[in-house]
């Protein structure tokens, strides 16, 4: 088995919604295609990956860095024992040679897509949807029948005023939802409790609406907000301040009561120790987002999860950022406490098979090989489309 072909494209996700730290305004992302000689049932394996929101697109450092050492290497040393399908730990041992350790930068995003597509890829050669391939290497064997998913929202975009936050929160709802997450920070503090509170309206038991400051503020506002939010018992209190101040994050776990969350923005599993030795995180109640794509890809998100176990940590306390089918698959098969999802931005790379409507917060795995992405009939026409 070998490698045929690579092809990579930028596609926008542009649109003018904003969280308190970043505009959309100019957003885009990675898409890849690994071709191979494989076949399975008479078609050609492909495997196909992209970034997750919030981080560009990685042109340049595909092109000029990984994708070459990917293309140059060896297709011997890229295999696993049986010399049948690819190995995808091999695969990044190639794709990170000659790499100084530390200083992540967008290197774990460029890195991060190829190894969704590689999995894809292994997944497909095996005949198995990736949660079972991943449950029977990694996990348990069982695979999750369905999995809790949130819908994350509740940006701030121009013109939207309570009226527009309740709409969305409703529409949320009725697409199958019972968790909905919001953004804060933005406004002052007073502003911010009313859109909470409109939310609330709609959604019901604030256990159900979590809330999430995407870094945004410095130690005070983090307390000051915390204690805004305490009366309401919402279900998480989201990256309040910069993701690697674990003294911040300390310090907001022995103030807050409530369950709080960060993670989506470390990337290699000694960010994740030393969140987990400084950041007085609660392995009872706190939630762990690391992004499989965004952090070097599944390999390095297998490291994440050995620092839990060293510690202590359920995987029931992780729930990815991405809001996409590989992070699914990932949830599913390893027992995670559910995954994000993008039902009304970033099209069509959130949300998940066309199969698989979500049913009272939850959704269940499409009974096909691979991460699943052929059942997501407008992410293939990008595909298809820029390839």
């Amino acid at each position: 088995m070998r490698i045929t072909d690579i092809k990579e494209a930028r596609v926008s996700i542009a649109s003018d919604i904003a969280n308190a730290y970043i505009s959309f305004a100019k957003m885009d992302v990675s898409i890849l295609a690994i071709y191979t000689d494989a076949k399975v049932d008479g078609r050609q394996v492909v495997g196909y990956g992209f970034n997750s929101n919030g981080r560009y697109a990685q042109s340049g450092l595909l092109r000029e860095r990984f994708l070459p050492r990917l293309r140059e290497a060896d297709p011997a040393s890229l295999l696993d024992d049986s010399g049948h399908n690819l190995d995808p730990f091999k695969v990044w041992a190639t794709l990170m040679a000659n790499e100084k350790p530390g200083g992540h930068g967008e290197r774990s995003v460029a890195v991060g897509i190829i190894d969704m597509a590689i999995w894809d890829i292994v997944a497909k050669v095996e005949n198995k949807p990736l949660a079972q391939l991943l449950a029977e290497r990694f996990g348990d064997g069982e695979v999750d029948s369905g999995v809790s998913v949130y819908a994350a929202g509740g940006y701030y975009h121009p013109g939207k005023e309570i009226q527009g936050l309740q709409e969305e929160m409703r529409d949320y709802l009725e697409m199958g939802y019972v968790a909905t997450k919001m953004k804060i920070g933005g406004v002052p503090l007073k502003e911010d409790l009313a859109r909470v509170e409109a939310a609330l309206e709609v959604v019901g038991d604030a256990s159900r609406l979590a809330v999430d400051a995407n870094g945004r503020f410095d130690l005070q506002n983090t307390l000051d907000f915390a204690d805004g939010l305490a009366p309401y018992g919402m279900r998480w209190y989201e990256e309040a301040g910069d993701p690697l101040d674990y003294a911040l994050q300390r310090q907001l776990c022995e103030h807050y009561a409530g369950p709080t969350a960060t993670g989506e923005n470390l990337f290699s599993h000694q960010d994740v120790r030393n969140l987990l030795r400084h950041g007085g995180m609660r392995p009872d109640r706190d939630i762990l987002q690391m992004d499989p794509v965004l952090s070097y890809g599944l390999v390095e998100y297998l490291r994440m999860l050995d620092e839990l176990h060293i510690r202590g940590w359920s995987t029931r306390q992780c729930i990815p950022h991405g809001g996409h089918q590989f992070a699914l698959n990932i949830a599913a098969g390893l027992k995670l406490g559910g995954n994000e999802s993008y039902p009304r931005v970033f099209a069509p790379f959130g949300g998940f098979a066309d199969s698989t409507p979500v049913e009272n917060g939850y959704v269940a795995m499409p009974a096909m090989p691979g991460i699943g992405f052929e059942d997501k009939a407008e992410l293939m026409k990008v595909f298809h489309t820029h390839l």
